[in-house]
């Protein structure tokens, strides 16, 4: 029996404290900090785990400097503590990263200003980083050759932290945790309706990969984190909220990698927005975008593309200027921020940020999860602790570590025994890490069995996909507990392989036709055709 049909049947048979509803950052870590202390927790989601705006962000961890301009001070003050925790817990899937800043002349602050908010930002966190630094057009052109200095008066340098890995495969990890300690949980369940009665609440839901055949799921409290469409599940249950959504669009391009630094770039486009550019494996994200959009669904546009082109064209010197040609694959998702009442004129959408809000309704036994973001997600978890508490559900094990990497001693033995297999001999050539410390980062205690793996069969040891960094013996582990239902799951979800690779070179990829075999068996050809109709419909 695979892993979600046991998560199914669990859904359908057992009763529970608390229904989540949307397996976004919000319900994960809902699910693993209320699992992880000891309620009973089962977790829905329409689509696939982080399948919406957790699986479309810039991957930085970060407290937020940009709000410094607003004077949200406590914001930014708790959000950098936030970064600061989650560097903490988790030191290698998190990690701290210099971001170099070019300015323009003209900007509309003077650089020492600018450098002096830096120092204020670094203050707020605690001096946890490393200090920022005043830069001259000769010290940038010393450390990035590629960014242009025509127009520029220098710039600075400060730390903040990003994802080196999936930020997907981040919030799957918390899904995985509550599993892990009890929780029922599956993806590619919607549900349907719910309703609140004497004996709790019935919530009836469908099996959207299986035959769509509604079961009903009962738990004592309703969690509504459906992200951007947590407005619309309120309305279908008629639950009023005092807050609501407005959304902004968000784009980012993959292209190839810009600069050979592991350092962010960033600067002010022409907007007068921050705009980066991010490592990510061997290549480099850029963006973003920030366009107010009416509903959750969105496209990248052309005219998004050529935005995000024409800054980062302005900004560097290339051998060529970057083209539509030169994008390898894109982001796009909504930003959820949160309004109150009637909120969210033009003047209030300028200032809006990403602090989350969670509205309970204590006579429903309903909270809703409304905005957020990753960074503060270890709050939300614990803020969602708090109300259920408060709402009368027992939490045998409060006080309970439920977020962090396994720990060092552990991390050491790993290291130790992909050393004596000698793992990183058969390392691909462009590898942007070691071996060894991607999968700890990856799977923590779990990569063990990939080591036994590899001592059976050494041909385990090797790269699936050309350039892809994903080991052969990754496969069985990802069949047995990520939970992947669809084949796009795997490559943008659980992995950055189709982010990192171009879907054409996908489409031909032996390894991918193999990994198919491996995750689906007899489904396998199906699986595959599904995903060459998703991305590729016209047949071409």
């Amino acid at each position: 029996m695979s892993l979600r049909t046991a998560q199914l049947a669990r859904l359908r048979e057992d009763a529970f404290d608390v229904l989540i509803i949307g397996g976004g950052i919000n319900g994960a870590v809902s699910a693993a900090a209320l699992a992880g202390q000891g309620v009973r927790v089962a977790l829905l989601e329409r689509g696939d785990f982080a399948g919406g705006t957790s699986s479309q962000s810039s991957n930085l961890v970060w407290g937020g400097i940009k709000y410094l301009e607003s004077r949200d001070f406590g914001l930014v003050r708790r959000l950098c503590r936030s970064r600061n925790r989650l560097l903490d817990a988790y030191p290698t899937r998190i990690e701290e990263i210099r971001f170099l800043a070019t300015l323009r002349r003209g900007f509309r602050y003077p650089r020492g200003f600018m450098w002096a908010g830096t120092w204020l930002y670094w203050l707020f966190g605690n001096a946890y980083t490393r200090p920022p630094r005043l830069l001259s057009r000769a010290d940038i052109a010393a450390a990035e050759p590629c960014v242009a200095l025509d127009d520029s008066g220098g710039g600075f340098e400060y730390s903040d932290a990003f994802l080196p890995g999936s930020d997907a495969r981040f919030v799957f990890d918390f899904v995985r945790a509550a599993l892990d300690a009890g929780a029922a949980a599956a993806n590619y369940v919607e549900a349907l309706h719910a309703e609140h009665g004497a004996d709790g609440w019935v919530c009836r839901a469908r099996d959207v990969d299986g035959d769509g055949a509604p079961f009903d799921i009962r738990a004592r409290v309703l969690i509504n984190a459906a992200g951007p469409y947590a407005d619309a599940f309120n309305t279908q249950t008629s639950t009023r909220t005092t807050h609501r959504h407005v959304f902004s669009k968000g784009v980012h391009l993959i292209v190839d990698r810009i600069t050979a630094q592991r350092r962010v770039l960033a600067f002010f486009a022409s907007d007068g927005r921050l705009f980066f550019a991010i490592p990510m494996g061997s290549r480099t994200c850029i963006g973003t975008t920030d366009t107010r959009v009416e509903r959750p669904e969105v496209t990248v546009t052309d005219a998004d593309r050529d935005f995000i082109l024409d800054n980062i064209n302005r900004q560097l010197r290339l051998e060529r200027p970057l083209t539509r040609a030169d994008i390898v694959a894109e982001r796009c998702g909504v930003r959820p921020l949160v309004v109150d009442g009637q909120g969210g004129d033009e003047r209030d959408w300028l200032a809006l940020s990403r602090e989350h809000a969670v509205e309970v309704d204590p006579r429903a036994a309903h909270l809703t999860i409304f905005g957020g973001k990753l960074t503060d997600c270890l709050n939300i978890g614990e803020e969602v602790t708090a109300r259920i508490a408060a709402l009368g559900v027992a939490v045998p094990q409060r006080g309970a570590r439920w977020y962090g990497e396994a720990d060092t001693p552990q991390r050491e033995a790993f290291m130790h025994q992909a050393q004596a297999i000698k793992l990183e001999a058969s390392a691909a050539p462009g590898a942007t890490e070691p071996a060894g410390a991607r999968l700890w980062r990856r799977y923590g205690a779990r990569a063990f069995s990939l080591l036994d793996a590899i001592r059976d069969d050494p041909a385990q040891a090797e790269e699936l996909i050309p350039g892809a960094q994903y080991l052969r013996c990754e496969l069985a582990l990802a069949a047995r507990d990520d939970m992947v239902v669809r084949l796009d799951d795997w490559l943008r979800r659980r992995t950055l392989i189709a982010l990192t690779t171009h879907a054409d070179e996908l489409r031909a990829a032996p390894g991918v036709q193999e990994a198919c075999r491996v995750l689906f068996g007899d489904e396998a050809e199906r699986r595959f055709a599904e995903f060459v109709q998703e991305k590729f419909p016209s047949g071409h």
